[in-house]
């Protein structure tokens, strides 16, 4: 009798909720775990307490290539706190023969295994101590003495030994040099971007402990059971005896898979049996957690007198390291943007000996939309029109070299809107004809893109007997509000409020669910979680009591996503920028952005919009300020470090406004399509192209550096 009472009052309850709250996704919404990290309740891997901690410290080779002839461990394991110095003479063996998602594991988080040494920053020891600050006096005393062997760390186009990788294919069609032979205009030029960091606001930490029998991390990471597999491969342990967790991250951007750290982290716990933790420095995190690889790239435009285009050709080249393929792939941004009678487009890459480069922020799609819509830009001026009627009249049906449908293509209709609310019609085209005494202004415009693509996921929703619902799934929230968006769409699956919600996250206990990245967690997340919610109220539409433990609906979306139609997916944008370029100091100002976008059903418009702003200010950075810098003699960085490594400051951002146009993926059960990458893409090419408009001068190669701008100097039909 109390049990179906119970129920009754729960029943009742969720549904008078629901007729107050339901639609929750699309209303903006602050973060659920605001208050948390607003008053440091929100503990990050590099804060967790834990009793008798021992703290290690990484030493990384200062030799680009070569091997180790020694570690002198002793002296250094006779100072104060060091209780150990591991390296590949003592370091428990690894495995390093297997295969994760992406393929083959990069080597570099293989620590310890052998004497060879590929690049500056790779590591060599590992320090633990009682206290953070022993290790590091350890390690900065450690002598390692190496044989050296000659490197290169030296990018450019059309190096020795490039090749076009087979994890990468060309895409091509139709006859691309008769109809560059046919055309009436043709832009054929070539555009480079820089080395770029991502270095997130909390370093990459990992705590890791042996307890039960069980390894237990707490890592900063984007997908903790990814990591937890990988953990459980690379010793040779059961799955199960692994558990990852990762509730607060500060940050990732593609940067915190299995890196080095969590490795080590777990391999002295294992030495020592007692719980140690590793910390990444800022400047180790420059060699050790991936970068965007350096491009090359080439553009031929061919187009009728009235911009229709005949041939489409983009080839790129990028770096990778000499142990590990990972290719940048700048070219595949066009493949779905512009149809054409012939495409061609390929990335090739070259080895070199640097650390390998990783997912950054909108990978291929950042750099190769800087080449392709800074030539698009060109085409226009040489046919003589409007940059957006020239993208207009190039507007595919289905896609332009898959022959696909397009799930939604609302590309123009960014435009449109962007257009209206910049005031693009009172553009005069020519280019520097606008002046406010030493400033000479300019406007741009690009187009953005990404895919849109859902991985597999399980999720468990739980009705607890005191009404409230709690949702466990392995999803990661790196600081984009996604613990929140999750939150609103299981209270629309569920019907009631937000606030009945208990989210769960980033456990790798909870099951197998897509990493944060490639801008398709919160689709696969959600999807999980919708599946699982709508099953959950049809238990409970039936009646009974709810038990102590609660009632537990499971999804797995594995079966939904794979039976997904072949169709081409994507989010698309439109970015405009306003800049003043000072004609005295060559000093590139931006005075205004604005990007419309459609990217899916937006859950929660409040952090949605810090995302779009947030990719946008970083394709201005891109734009006039990133840039890594090798030293050829050494191998190694320039100003390894975020006084070196220059990047937009509060000085640099102007007005910037991020929106977007209705845009649900009918595809998707919650309409969603993907936010996290497309911010940046095409935002340094509207810049570039407004520097243009501004001065007459085309740049080529990022970033817009003053020196660069008056190299070249102003007005007339001139290359930078």
């Amino acid at each position: 009798m109390t049990g179906t009472t119970a129920t009754a009052t729960a029943t009742t309850t969720a549904t008078t909720a629901a007729t107050a709250t339901f639609g929750a996704v699309g209303a903006a919404h602050t973060r659920v775990e605001g208050v948390a990290k607003v008053t440091g309740a929100a503990r990050y891997a590099g804060e967790v307490p834990y009793p008798e901690l021992a703290h290690g410290w990484l030493v990384l080779s200062t030799v680009a290539r070569g091997r180790i002839r020694a570690v002198e461990s002793a002296p250094v394991l006779a100072m104060p706190g060091v209780v150990a110095v591991l390296h590949h003479e003592n370091a428990p063996r690894l495995n390093g023969d297997y295969t994760n998602a992406f393929g083959a594991p990069d080597p570099v988080a293989q620590i310890f295994q052998h004497d060879r040494v590929p690049f500056v920053g790779w590591p060599v020891a590992l320090i633990v101590a009682e206290t953070p600050e022993q290790a590091r006096e350890a390690a900065e005393a450690l002598v390692v003495t190496y044989d050296e062997e000659p490197h290169d760390v030296v990018f450019a186009a059309g190096l020795p030994g490039v090749y076009a990788p087979e994890s990468a294919p060309a895409a091509q069609k139709g006859d691309l040099e008769a109809e560059l032979a046919a055309s009436a205009v043709v832009v054929d030029a070539e555009y480079s971007t820089p080395e770029e960091h991502h270095s997130p606001m909390e370093p990459h930490a990992a705590i890791a402990r042996w307890d039960g029998g069980r390894l237990e991390v707490i890592d900063s990471n984007q997908g903790s059971r990814f990591v937890a597999d990988e953990l459980a491969k690379l010793f040779s342990l059961d799955p199960q005896s692994v558990r990852v967790r990762s509730e607060h991250v500060g940050g990732g951007f593609g940067s915190k898979g299995t890196r080095p750290h969590s490795v080590a982290a777990a391999m002295a716990a294992t030495v020592l049996q007692r719980p140690v933790r590793v910390v990444l420095t800022r400047r180790q995190m420059f060699s050790l957690v991936g970068y965007r690889s350096p491009t090359a790239q080439r553009v031929r435009l061919g187009a009728d007198a009235d911009g229709r285009l005949r041939a489409f050709d983009h080839r790129a080249e990028c770096l990778t390291s000499t142990v590990y393929e990972f290719v940048e792939r700048a070219s595949e941004f066009g493949r779905a943007m512009y149809v054409s009678d012939a495409h061609y487009s390929q990335t090739r890459v070259v080895p070199l000996d640097v650390p390998t480069p990783s997912w950054m922020r909108a990978p291929g799609e950042a750099p190769g939309s800087f080449a392709l819509e800074s030539a698009l830009d060109e085409l226009a001026e040489k046919c003589g029109l409007d940059p957006i009627a020239l993208r207009a009249r190039n507007e595919p049906a289905v896609g332009p070299v898959s022959g696909l449908p397009f799930s939604g293509r609302n590309l123009l209709a960014c435009f449109e809107e962007g257009a209206r609310r910049f005031g693009w019609a009172d553009r005069d085209p020519r280019p520097g004809v606008r002046r406010e005494g030493r400033w000479l202004l300019g406007t741009g415009t690009a187009a953005s893109t990404f895919p849109v693509l859902s991985a597999p996921s399980t999720a468990a929703v739980t009705a607890e007997p005191d009404g409230s619902f709690t949702v466990r799934i392995t999803a990661s929230d790196v600081g984009t509000g996604a613990r929140t968006a999750l939150t609103l769409i299981a209270a629309d699956a569920l019907e009631v409020a937000p606030e009945r919600i208990r989210m769960r996250i980033a456990d790798s206990d909870f099951g197998f669910a897509m990493i944060a990245g490639g801008s398709m967690g919160t689709r696969s997340w959600a999807w999980a979680i919708r599946v699982a919610a709508d099953e959950l109220r049809e238990r409970l539409a039936l009646g009974g009591g709810i038990p102590p433990e609660g009632i537990t609906a499971r999804s797995d979306t594995s079966q939904a996503v794979g039976a997904l139609e072949q169709k081409e997916r994507h989010s698309f944008g439109a970015q405009f920028a306003e800049v003043a370029v000072d004609v005295t100091s060559g000093e590139v100002r931006v005075r205004r952005m604005l990007g419309i976008f459609a990217a899916g059903r937006i859950v929660n418009p409040l952090t949605a919009r810090g995302q779009f702003v947030g990719g946008m200010v970083w394709g201005l950075s891109m734009a006039l300020h990133e840039e890594a810098h090798r030293d050829r003699a050494s191998g190694g960085h320039v100003g390894a470090d975020l006084a070196g490594y220059h990047f937009s400051a509060h000085a640099d951002v102007p007005d910037i406004e991020a929106d977007w146009v209705d845009d649900p993926d009918p595809g998707d059960p919650v309409g969603i399509k993907g936010i996290g990458e497309i911010g940046v893409v095409g935002a340094a090419a509207a810049i570039a192209n407004a520097v243009w408009h501004a001065t007459g001068v085309r740049h080529r190669n990022l970033p817009i550096r003053p020196d660069r701008v008056l190299l070249a100097g102003t007005g007339g039909d001139r290359d930078a």
